[in-house]
């Protein structure tokens, strides 16, 4: 990461342009540019927060941001598979010998958890429930409207056709 840093420093000063004066620009702290070209990443919590930084800062100094990110790639690649299988087999055993059984995470891992999206779910749903109680206030109009009698039908009906006849 040094070399990184360096290469950054040095094409910053080739372009005449002070520390103080991309931090500005950037519109971020001179501590963080001073940590990106000393190639401290120790400073950084957040692994993929500097490498936004680092890709940041070589388009702001017209380098190939790609380019440059995946030099920063190389270095985490490098650094990260430095992990003995030994420490990961004991760190298997630990995390099988506790009561909660963690899996083992990169310190550079950040967990997100999935969240779910219901709006989605509210219009179908909600049209089934309207739908629904239009059904239950029909069924219940009918049930409660008078019916005639089949007897007061039929009289009905005599009365009509006697009528006809006449």
């Amino acid at each position: 990461m040094k070399e990184l840093g360096g290469y950054l420093k040095k094409t910053r000063i080739e372009n005449g342009v002070s520390l103080e004066e991309a931090a500005q620009d950037m519109n971020i702290s001179l501590a963080l540019l001073e940590n990106i070209e000393d190639g401290n990443t120790r400073a950084f919590k957040d692994i993929y927060k500097l490498k936004q930084h680092i890709k940041f800062y070589a388009k702001y100094l017209g380098l190939d941001p790609e380019k440059v990110v995946e030099e920063f790639n190389d270095f985490l690649f490098e650094h990260t598979s430095k992990i003995s299988l030994e420490d990961i087999r004991k760190a298997r055993l630990k995390a099988e010998g506790s009561e909660e059984k963690e899996k083992i995470k990169s310190p550079y891992t950040i967990e997100h958890k999935e969240k779910i999206n219901i709006l989605p779910l509210v219009i179908p749903i909600g049209l089934i429930i309207f739908v629904l109680i239009v059904i239950i206030i029909v069924l219940i109009g009918r049930a409660t409207r008078t019916k005639p009698r089949t007897s007061e039908l039929k009289v009905n009906n005599y009365d009509y056709i006697i009528g006809e006849c006449l």
